[in-house]
């Protein structure tokens, strides 16, 4: 069995060191890789990237990332994302890492990912030059992670974004800005790669608990939702 903890949009800022720490310093216990699913800091400077790097510093578990939209703000991303992994916090963008564990292996593949909405209620690449672009941009993202999810060979995928892949874990939020949480997409690279778990954030009124049309169980770990330090998801090797 793999544990994988999992939490997204804590939005840590220049006075919040520490919040997480006493929670994490007993992470061994539950898990076994922690996946982050962006939203870190509060505006993405170098600065609230650096209180980051000391929270989840030396958790006793390998600890991968994607930034979300707050990460991208300030415009630093090369150097937020140098700060994360100088502190041993591997940051994905279209990434893969493979992760031995009880003699398994879990492969994660992360992108921020991005909006567009869903199956019936989404944009489309048609008109504008800028609705292109933002569609495309969508459209980008998500090959980039049904490439890195097909790449993996191991015996459990997870899939780490910031946005959503699908409908169900935004519940809660104003069906109006569901276009800017999420993208079908996403949901598309998911189903299409063997995926055992789904994990991202960003949708702070959303719901836990979704699932792809292909089945695959997704799960919107934004702190506001689960409301704790973390959550454990317990995988089994496929077969």
């Amino acid at each position: 069995m793999i544990r994988v903890a999992a939490v997204g949009d804590v939005h840590l800022g220049e006075d919040a060191g520490g919040r997480l720490r006493p929670a994490l310093d007993h992470l061994p216990e539950h898990a076994d890789v922690l996946l982050l699913a962006g939203d870190l800091t509060r505006h993405g400077t170098p600065a609230e990237a650096r209180v980051v790097a000391e929270e989840f510093r030396d958790v006793g578990v390998p600890v991968f990332t994607v930034l979300g939209n707050h990460d991208y703000h300030d415009d630093a991303v090369p150097e937020v994302g140098q700060i994360l992994e100088n502190a041993g916090i591997h940051v994905l963008e279209g990434d893969t890492a493979v992760v031995p564990v009880n003699g398994l292996t879990l492969g994660v593949a992360g992108v921020k990912g991005f909006g567009g909405g869903f199956a019936g209620k989404c944009g489309s690449a048609f008109g504008e030059p800028e609705m292109k672009a933002f569609v495309g941009h969508t459209v980008e993202i998500a090959d980039k992670l049904r490439s890195a999810l097909d790449s993996l060979d191991c015996d459990a995928k997870v899939a780490l974004t910031h946005y959503a892949p699908v409908p169900e874990t935004l519940a809660g939020e104003p069906p109006e800005i569901f276009p800017f949480l999420g993208a079908y997409q996403l949901g598309e690279a998911i189903d299409a790669s063997g995926t055992r778990l789904a994990l991202h954030g960003h949708a702070h009124l959303g719901s836990e608990k979704g699932e792809t049309p292909g089945g695959v169980p997704v799960r919107n770990v934004a702190q506001p939702v689960i409301r704790k330090a973390f959550s454990v998801y317990c995988l089994e090797p496929d077969g």
